[in-house]
């Protein structure tokens, strides 16, 4: 279980509300600060920040904002006075920012804290958690309660396309939050979610994630207790009813319980579900009463979910179900979740964030039940901490194999020099798919991979690519070669 010594989260003082208007971000360039930063200039602080390596797009954001930085971390970079300093993940206990602002007596808190007691006072705080899904059930729920005409605040780690932006500050109703789990700052080991103060808490999933930070997933589980554990009485859970293991701890909380899913036990359930190119279709029904067919344009089975969560937090704010049924067919995603980069010579172009097996397999699921008779290639790039570990050697094999051609990058290298026999052993992984039937392979590098698939996919098919980054622009770069491929046809 969690180590003992760790405390549940860390608190450090804030100054008063009246007494901060200028704020300084350690770590700003990172896509939760740099949304941070955006949302404390919009509520009216000023803000500058630092950090290493600031490329776009967050470089292209924070330019747009007018929010400046400074490259790396120094002393001097806190000479302009700020009030407070917020430090982000990214920041070590030797960072020099974080000497000089003890130096100085600059009070210091971590984004969590901040984000905490400067935007989720005065609403009612929705936090959406678990290991997948909270990106889109956050973008959608905000979405839905807009829509709906109610004023939400919202805080999401992805650029939502119908508010075109990661924030919204809201008018003191809702406030909804993607609540990670991972830990908050190098003071504070606990996890973000725990600052957010929930009165409606999502929980959509319980798997193991972040081989970095947790050993085991009982670790993983401790917080996802903790997480329940603060919900006040007056407030609700509303827990997957088809994960066994969200059901379980859900047992636990003193909130009322409202759970969802597929199965008959579920106080908010989806029946008679059909899967179609413009997204899927159910029947909610509602303690055992149906109320009617959702038109969803959303693909996939954990987005039948994600829907249901997000109409669950509707009804607990008044909203009727004719009014979310209309809203949600309005809703237009979030960049990088199943989002089409293009199409280029007959080949579609998909970018994506899976990264989890199981997010993997889902995903890929969805993809063939949305492009019916188009045949998946699935591109997968291991850049994430976890992704690099071969914790999930066996489950990735049984990803992958739900499409007919997988596709591997060589694992991005980092500093943390994992043992030999901790890596993702991806020779492996293709021989097991291969076995199985699959098209697989590997290419050492970004160049090489796109070229082949420039060379081997056929005009129908569908590309998608997944990876917990950028995955270096190898979207446009295929697209490109994809161009070139058609314009050398073409007489």
């Amino acid at each position: 279980m969690t180590k003992p010594h760790q405390p549940w989260f860390v608190r450090r003082e804030m100054p008063p509300a009246d007494a901060v208007r200028r704020i300084h971000l350690i770590g700003i360039a990172g896509a939760g600060m740099g949304a941070f930063a955006g949302m404390l200039q919009a509520a009216g602080y000023e803000v500058r920040g630092s950090d290493r390596n600031v490329y776009p797009p967050m470089s292209t954001e924070l330019e747009q904002r007018g929010i400046a930085w400074m490259e790396g971390w120094a002393a001097e970079h806190l000479d302009w006075g700020p009030d407070l300093v917020i430090v982000g993940n990214v920041c070590r206990r030797d960072n020099p920012e974080v000497a000089a602002a003890a130096e100085r007596g600059i009070p210091y808190v971590s984004f969590p804290q901040a984000f905490g007691d400067l935007f989720l006072m005065r609403g009612t705080p929705v936090v959406v958690a678990g290991t997948h899904g909270k990106t889109t059930t956050t973008a959608l729920t905000s979405w839905l309660l807009s829509a709906c005409g109610l004023d939400p605040g919202m805080l999401v780690g992805g650029v939502t396309r119908n508010f075109d932006s990661t924030f919204l500050l809201g008018q003191g109703g809702p406030f909804v939050v993607e609540g990670d789990e991972y830990d908050t700052a190098f003071f504070d080991k606990g996890p973000k979610f725990l600052h957010y103060r929930p009165k409606l808490t999502i929980l959509n999933n319980i798997e193991f994630d972040h081989a970095d930070i947790y050993d085991t997933l009982d670790e993983i589980i401790e917080n996802f207790d903790r997480l329940i554990d603060i919900l006040p009485s007056d407030g609700v859970l509303f827990a997957n009813a088809d994960d066994p293991l969200v059901l379980q701890r859900a047992a636990r909380s003193k909130a009322r319980v409202v759970t969802y899913g597929f199965g008959e036990g579920a106080s908010l359930r989806a029946v008679d579900v059909e899967p179609n190119a413009r997204g899927c279709d159910f029947t909610l029904v509602r303690d055992g009463r149906s109320l009617g067919r959702v038109a969803s344009p959303l693909a996939g089975r954990h987005n039948v979910w994600n829907t249901l969560a997000a109409f669950g937090v509707g009804f607990e704010l008044g909203l009727t179900f004719e009014a979310l049924a209309r809203a949600v067919g309005g809703y237009l995603g979030v960049k990088k979740r199943q989002e089409e980069k293009g199409e280029a010579d007959g080949v579609l172009v998909l970018d994506d964030y899976a990264h989890h097996p199981t997010a993997i397999e889902e995903t890929l699921k969805a993809l063939q039940a949305r492009y019916p008779g188009r045949t998946l290639w699935a591109v997968y790039e291991p850049k994430s901490n976890t992704a690099r570990r071969n914790v999930h050697q066996q489950d990735y094999a049984r990803a992958f194999a739900a499409a007919p051609h997988a596709w591997f990058a060589r694992p991005f290298v980092k500093e943390d020099k994992l043992a030999q026999d901790e890596k993702l052993d991806l020779d492996r992984l293709v021989a097991d798919l291969q076995a199985a039937g699959v098209d697989a392979g590997h290419r050492p590098d970004i160049p090489t991979l796109a070229a082949h698939l420039a060379d081997a996919v056929p005009r129908g098919d569908v590309v998608v690519f997944m990876s917990s980054s950028g995955f270096e622009g190898i979207h446009d770069r295929l697209l490109g070669a994809l161009r070139d491929r058609e314009a050398r046809r073409t007489p």
